[in-house]
């Protein structure tokens, strides 16, 4: 069993990685869903700078550096989570328990940040992008989480 230290020194590669991933694909999804690359990413701001954050569509420090920072956080809070699961595994580094234990985090980050926190905690995102771009997203999180734990079983 993984403890949580090395639960949360390995989230900072898994949930590093799977912060980029899924930050690339909330630009790519955000440019198809809103004409602008930032917008999902700046939505998530909302949490500090309220509502107005989910209207602004242009680079901003205020904006884009707050909600670049709360994704790349939680990405490696749910990547805590995915490394603990992990450490159950009898072999953690398969490639079948990687992509199972990133689909777990993954689904569990999902109804939390979707359903379960209050609106003004959620990622902001979600009211940016279509349905389709937020399954996209969520599988770029889950795809960043095992191509960040490949990375680390090759150290």
């Amino acid at each position: 069993m993984k403890t949580w230290t090395g639960a949360a020194k390995d989230a900072l590669i898994s949930g590093g990685a799977a912060s980029i991933t899924s930050a690339a694909l909330l630009a790519l999804r955000g440019r198809k869903d809103t004409g602008s690359a930032l917008a999902p990413l700046n939505a998530t701001s909302h949490i500090v700078w309220g509502d107005e954050a989910l209207h602004v569509n242009r680079a901003t420090a205020k904006h884009t550096l707050t909600g670049g920072a709360l994704h790349a956080a939680s990405g490696v809070f749910w990547g805590v989570l995915f490394e603990k699961l992990l450490g159950r595994e009898r072999q953690p580094t398969s490639v079948g328990a990687l992509a199972r234990n990133a689909a777990k985090a993954t689904a569990i980050a999902a109804v939390v940040d979707l359903v379960l926190v209050p609106k003004r905690l959620t990622p902001g995102f979600e009211r940016r992008l279509s349905g389709r771009s937020l399954w996209m997203v969520y599988g770029g999180l889950a795809a960043g989480m095992v191509v960040g734990a490949y990375l680390l079983k090759r150290r």
